[in-house]
């Protein structure tokens, strides 16, 4: 590997440690829709503000993590229940591992 590589490797942070992008927007009947990119937390708000201020306290207030979209914007709830299952499932070994 070479040694620019090498730098460029070492100045970015793992994924894990990058906050959330959440997406803020109307959806098609005049909502305002705060959603991670990922589809895991989101909802439906009142206003742009109530939505603005969801989405920088989920992303701990990180600078450029929300990003306001201009088209419409759905709510996706399916993603949050795959990975709310996921998630279950995953207690579960878990759980079974520490019984076993």
């Amino acid at each position: 590997m070479e040694k620019a590589e090498q730098a460029n490797e070492a100045s970015e942070p793992p994924s894990w440690l990058l906050p959330p992008i959440f997406m803020i927007g109307r959806n098609s009947r005049g909502n305002w829709v705060a959603q991670e990119k990922s589809g895991g937390r989101g909802g439906l708000f009142i206003n742009r503000t109530e939505a603005l201020k969801y989405a920088k306290f989920e992303s701990g207030d990180y600078p450029h993590a929300v990003v306001m979209v201009s088209g419409v914007l759905e709510l996706d709830a399916s993603c949050a229940i795959i990975q709310s299952a996921k998630q279950r499932r995953g207690d579960i070994v878990r759980h079974q591992r520490r019984v076993a």
